[in-house]
This record gives structure tokens, C-alpha cells and sequence, in this order.
């Protein structure tokens, strides 16, 4: 069965999260549900990373079996005729070897935070990103993000409900710039790593805008992280910000993309 690479976004609000339920509506579901209108056995597919009820996703990457031999052009036109009016789309799609597999392949994730600083309620952006009401200093934010960086135990920053085998990972980059908003400021946070730990961002960000706020010291997370305890951990910021912005493989698909993100 030929196999094909699909890159997708999505917005991620009306979902429950990638991953298929029963009685809950998830992307997975939507793209599975459009591939069965272009084949009627199509086999589960399988994506780079299960983002959660709420996370959006730029560049999600999945990978799908099917029978026919499709141009992927076609069949990323005929999945989004079949995706509407879900808030997902098909931006890119590839024929793909048979040893590519969307999740074990991936050499790195990449996420991006959006966090928005405003006394005002947003409109635009609501439900896109993290506001908060208060000024945020991005030099301390900048100082403590460099405690994460590298080898660690992250305990601290994972959920307890995380199913990972070991708290350890590499963190290879978190970068936070800051940007003019409307009557406010963003503040992006870009995040790099092979894998990330359940809820291991948000806890990132969430501890980092405190940080910002002058209520932790960058000191403090470093502490934080050395405690290798849930407890020490700061509050977990909503999923509204948090995107799922690319995935690195050796052999890139979607070559003649022209943005890049893939390769």
C-alpha cells in the first residue's frame, strides 16, 4: 500500500486533542473521517505528536496507507473538499517510503507559545493565545529559560498523569522573543526538542510568566528544576497559546514546500 506523509493544521479549540474518541470530537477523527470518503478501509493513521483538547498545531505531521497509487496533490485537494467546515486543513502532502513512520521517525519537535500581555480582553486571538492582564520583562524570562536547557530529570515540568518511561529529556532550544501586539505585547516562546514530557511546555511557560511577572526569580527556576518534584513546579498555563509548529525528520518530506518548516 502506497504511503503518504500529510502536513496539517489545525485550530484546535472545538477538539478534545489529536488523538481519536469515542464520544468526543478530535482531529484524528476529522482526517480519518475525510480519508474514508476517498477509501473505505483505510487504516488508522498515525501523527508526529498528541497535542491536547485546545492545542493548535502549524505543522503537524501524519501518515496514512491507502490503496490507491493518489497524486498528492489530488488527494490533499479531495481531503480538504471532505474536511469542511472542520478547522483543518492539508497543506502539504507526500509520497513517502514505507519505512517512514510520522511519530517514531521524527528527530525533533518543535512547539511555539504565544503569550499575550494586556489589560484589555482579546477578540481576534481569543482562544489563540495566553493573555495576560499584567507587564511581563522578558530579560528575567530570557535569564531562567536557560536553566532548562540541556539534559535534565524533568520531573518538576511533567504532568502526573505523563506516560513517558523517564522524566529525562534534552531540551535543545527555548527561545522567547518579544513582538508589538495591539495595546499590548507578545511575547513567542520557541521551543525545540526530540520528545517533550506531558504537559512539559505549558509548565514552561506557565513557571516562566512568573518570572516575568517579578513573583520568581530566574534563580528560582533553576531550584525549581533541581527539586525534581511536581510540587515545586509554577501554574500550568492554558493550551490556548501553545502550537505545534513543525517536526524535523532525516530525510525531510515535502520537499517542494516552500516555507521550509520540514526541512
Amino acid at each position: 500500500m502506497p504511503r503518504y506523509a500529510l502536513k496539517i493544521e489545525y485550530d484546535g479549540g472545538p477538539f478534545s486533542g489529536w488523538q481519536r474518541q469515542a464520544d468526543q470530537p478530535s482531529v484524528q477523527g476529522a482526517v480519518e473521517a475525510a480519508l474514508t470518503r476517498l477509501e473505505p478501509d483505510v487504516p488508522s493513521i498515525a501523527a508526529a505528536g498528541r497535542t491536547d483538547a485546545g492545542v493548535h498545531a502549524l505543522g503537524q505531521v501524519a501518515h496514512c496507507d491507502l490503496a490507491k497509487d493518489w497524486d498528492p496533490f489530488r488527494l490533499s485537494e479531495a481531503l480538504n473538499y471532505h474536511l469542511k467546515p472542520a478547522p483543518v486543513a492539508v497543506v502539504a502532502c507526500d509520497r513517502v517510503g514505507d519505512d517512514f513512520h510520522a511519530r517514531f521517525s521524527a528527530l525533533e519537535r518543535r512547539y511555539l507559545f504565544r503569550l499575550v500581555s494586556r489589560r484589555a480582553p482579546l477578540t481576534h486571538d481569543r482562544g489563540k493565545v495566553w493573555r495576560v492582564p499584567h507587564e511581563l520583562a522578558l530579560p528575567p524570562m530570557q535569564e531562567a529559560a536557560r536553566h532548562l536547557l540541556g539534559k535534565h530529570d524533568f520531573t518538576t515540568f511533567r504532568a502526573s498523569i505523563c506516560q513517558a518511561a523517564s522524566p529525562v529529556k534534552t531540551l535543545d532550544a527555548l527561545d522567547i522573543e518579544e513582538v508589538d501586539y495591539p495595546s499590548g505585547r507578545e511575547f513567542r516562546f520557541h521551543v525545540r526538542a526530540r520528545s517533550f514530557l506531558h504537559n512539559q511546555v505549558r509548565s514552561f511557560v506557565g513557571t516562566l510568566e512568573r518570572v516575568g511577572a517579578g513573583a520568581w526569580a530566574p534563580q528560582d527556576v533553576k531550584t525549581a528544576l533541581d527539586a525534581c518534584d511536581r510540587a515545586a513546579c509554577g501554574p500550568v498555563c492554558p493550551p490556548d497559546g501553545l502550537y505545534l509548529a513543525g517536526v524535523g525528520y532525516e530525510t525531510a518530506p515535502f520537499a517542494a514546500a516552500q516555507d521550509g518548516t520540514l526541512a
